[in-house]
């Protein structure tokens, strides 16, 4: 729908040189509204929690209220999926569409009489999650308020609304049965689906139901927990869509090949017999690894999915639209053209390029679903098709500042290149902290451009990252809530290429918040002397808190 201000230009478009304007000609000189954002990158789990690791409970919504009050627009999440439970990745997700259970908040579900207070355990300081330890600690836990939910007569009213989630979601029926029937005991060690008894590998309709059967328990306490998650989140989304605030989620294109997804839908992976995967993920030798990458994740059969009309990734962006308002999707490339890998290969070198699905998919996507409100990561090497698609279905792009200064002025990272359908980030979840990277790794030449390019010499670079990423063309800044506390690698979320202790950081403990008021004065601030505040808000140029 056009704005007030477009109309009034196409009315003025049509009319006859010469002829008189109206009265308001002269004081509409803005145009049409940039909407201009900015926001944080915080996962659930870094927030402050009692029994060990973040929640979705008081402590988000505490966060949110934080957000609000600093003018910040977005709240950027990463994938919200249950994660392998060997790294704790929530890159490496174990289900596609599923929540994970150990960010229920279980002061939530005593409140709503799910457990009592004796039944929960000491409160413990906050420090670097162990997610093994909180797994430990709250899955009987989590249990026990799910069979409360589905035994007892008192919970009617909530199990009708589990029952309305069940129809709503159908695809938590695979999910339930596949968590079954790949646990081999008690834990968290799980056999391949491809080496399961042939009638249930290929899902034989006896041997389905037998197991729906058997497993009845099972299932009913995984879509109860499932139902518990979803109903703490969306709370959690519509509280902060109520102040103002969006929810940006994440997807990684990928999902692991021992998952529910897969099991599900072999004919739209590219798979052997079996079901184990043929060909597979991930990216070509290039300046940062000799032999690439390789992910090792079973690579869509992209002619399949087009036959099926694509129902596979129209069932996964319209869960991530019930639980994000916009999603961030990683390794975008790949719609364009993905790196194909023979699955028994030990490096990513020797793979082939292959075309993607491009605007098709997401014209049917659209099609389905309406507005796909989706962000492009399109970092790495980058090749024209590539921003062809995405400029083709309207999606922002990523700049990243910190792989600004490296190589020429024609640097797309550099802020004089940036485009405003874009989001600006000093660093990503993946990258080091903004003060990490200037202590640890810029090399001296960068510095020396940073400090003549930003005029910054460097003894609160996180800020200065961060006025510079406010200051972008970019329509949307994002930065790490790290940079905003001015922390130093010691805070980092990942190490791509390791595998341990990533994913821990935590922010602090409760109250926290109220700490952090002047940091919250000063990004509001910086937002409104560049144009960032909500909608409906003075944007008077406000000082700088010094």
């Amino acid at each position: 729908m056009a704005t007030p201000s477009l109309k009034r230009t196409l009315s003025y478009n049509s009319m006859v040189t010469g002829e008189d304007l109206d009265e308001e000609y002269g004081a509409n000189t803005q145009g049409p509204a940039k909407n201009r954002r900015a926001g944080v990158i915080l996962h659930p789990t870094s927030l402050p929690g009692p029994y060990g690791s973040g929640e979705i409970g008081r402590e988000a919504y505490n966060f949110v209220d934080w957000l609000a009050s600093a003018g910040m627009q977005i709240w950027q999440v990463l994938p919200l999926v249950p994660p392998e439970t060997e790294y704790w990745s929530p890159y490496s997700g174990l289900d596609a569409l599923c929540g994970s259970d150990l960010l229920i908040d279980l002061d939530e579900l005593i409140a709503e009489g799910l457990l009592d207070a004796s039944d929960c355990p000491p409160v413990v300081p906050v420090a670097a999650a162990k997610f093994d330890e909180v797994a430990a600690v709250k899955q009987p836990l989590l249990d026990k308020a799910a069979d409360r939910l589905l035994n007892e007569s008192r919970f009617g009213q909530l199990r009708g609304e589990m029952d309305g989630f069940r129809g709503q979601t159908p695809w938590v029926e695979d999910s339930a049965l596949f968590y079954c029937l790949a646990q081999l005991h008690e834990g968290t060690k799980h056999m391949a689906w491809w080496t399961w008894p042939e009638p249930l590998r290929f899902r034989e309709d006896k041997a389905i139901a037998d197991a729906r059967a058997q497993y009845k328990v099972g299932i009913e306490r995984f879509i109860a927990k499932q139902f518990i998650f979803d109903r703490q989140w969306k709370a959690v989304k519509a509280y902060a869509n109520s102040k103002g605030v969006r929810i940006m989620g994440d997807m990684p294109i990928y999902v692991g090949g021992q998952s529910a997804d897969v099991w599900a839908y072999p004919e739209l992976f590219a798979l052997t017999e079996s079901g184990a995967p043929a060909i597979v993920s991930g990216v070509p030798p290039d300046a940062f690894s000799e032999t690439g990458q390789l992910w090792g994740s079973p690579l869509f059969d992209w002619k399949a999915q087009k036959k099926a009309q694509y129902k596979w990734w129209v069932q996964r962006l319209g869960r991530a639209f019930q639980l994000y308002d916009e999603t961030r999707i990683d390794h975008f490339r790949g719609f364009a053209g993905y790196w194909a890998v023979d699955a028994d290969a030990e490096t990513a070198m020797d793979g082939v390029w292959k075309k993607g699905p491009g605007t098709d998919l997401f014209d049917e996507l659209r099609e389905k679903l309406g507005d796909v409100p989706i962000v492009a990561e399109d970092l790495g090497v980058i090749t024209p098709d590539v921003v062809a698609l995405r400029e083709a279905i309207g999606a922002p792009g990523m700049v990243v500042l910190q792989f600004a200064w490296g190589g020429a002025p024609d640097n797309p990272h550099l802020p004089h290149n940036h485009y405003q359908n874009s989001v600006c980030y000093p660093g990503t979840h993946d990258n080091e902290t903004a003060v990490g990277w200037f202590q640890d790794s810029a090399p001296k030449q960068d510095k020396v451009l940073i400090q003549r390019y930003m005029n910054s010499d460097g003894a609160d670079i996180a800020w200065d990252f961060i006025l510079e990423c406010m200051k972008s063309v970019s329509q949307t800044s994002i930065f790490l809530m790290q940079d905003v506390l001015r922390l130093d690698n010691s805070a980092r979320m990942n190490f791509p290429g390791t595998t341990g202790g990533n994913w821990a950081w935590r922010i602090g403990e409760a109250g926290i918040w109220a700490k952090l008021e002047k940091e919250a004065k000063d990004l509001r601030a910086l937002a409104a002397i560049t144009d960032r505040l909500p909608p409906k808000t003075d944007h008077d140029t406000a000082e700088l808190s010094s």
